[in-house]
């Protein structure tokens, strides 16, 4: 394995990979102390793609705030405790990206990934492109977990500007998600593969029925009936909520090899 990516989820986000599969897995975490370590979920290689949620709390004026539950140091309030999880990959050879204000003490991450679902419709194709315009020595990336109704209300501004690397789509809560027949499940996903330029696009589900409200598809059915349908294109991936539910039933292990 090699070459895991950490992103911060900007509600928001950031991320972890590995780029060793024809399709891709991403999990989110940060939401439940019972998931474990940053690093226990590096260390399952289960994932190209780990997802630090949240950053709540951002504009002018304030200083942003993090919600990564009780992942955290109690005695300061602060998260530097992670840097030492986020600098595991790092030495291991892999990218860290983003310097992103140094609320992980001195480990950097790869990516922001914004999940906005309130709040202004306005502006965030202007917070893309200045972040895209980043001076790095690498690479910056950007990824996005819209909702699963295209065009996304909030989101479809910056969208249109094709600068995201990876959309992770919801495909929960929502009418769109799979409901035993995948006919409205694969036009939506369609509309979202032809209409947005991305490397990749991923099928977001939750990984446990008490995951989400709905949107659960049994890892079977997934394998049997809606990966096959959404493998015609070559840039599709995973999405999975959340490493906490993923340990409860072990979602991602048996859809592993199906990807």
């Amino acid at each position: 394995m090699s070459h895991i990516k950490l992103f911060l989820l900007f509600l928001i986000s950031a991320t972890l990979t590995t780029l060793s599969y024809s399709g891709s897995r991403s999990i989110y975490w940060g939401q439940n102390v019972k998931e474990g370590a940053l690093a226990d979920t590096c260390a399952t290689w289960r994932f190209e793609y780990i997802n630090i949620a949240f950053l709540c709390c951002f504009r002018n004026s304030i200083t942003p705030q993090l919600n990564l539950y009780d992942h955290y140091d109690s005695s300061t309030n602060g998260c530097t405790s992670l840097a030492k999880d986020i600098n595991v990959p790092k030495q291991r050879g892999e990218d860290h990206l983003v310097n992103w204000g140094r609320p992980f003490g001195d480990a950097v991450l790869d990516d922001i990934d914004f999940d906005i679902e309130g709040g202004t419709v306005s502006h965030w194709d202007e917070l893309v492109r200045f972040l895209k315009s980043y001076k790095s020595a690498k690479k910056v990336y950007l990824t996005a977990a819209p909702q699963c109704p295209f065009p996304d209300v909030y989101m479809n501004g910056a969208l249109s500007t094709d600068l995201f690397d990876y959309i992770w789509v919801q495909f929960y809560n929502n009418y769109c998600y799979y409901k035993g027949d995948i006919t409205q499940l694969k036009a939506t996903w369609d509309l979202w593969t032809t209409n947005i330029t991305t490397t990749k696009v991923f099928l977001g589900l939750p990984v446990a029925p008490s995951g989400a409200t709905s949107g659960y598809i049994p890892s079977d059915v997934l394998i049997a009936k809606v990966l096959p349908s959404i493998k015609n294109t070559n840039k599709y991936g995973v999405m999975l909520w959340s490493k906490y539910y993923d340990d409860l039933i072990h979602y991602s292990s048996s859809i592993k090899s199906h990807i």
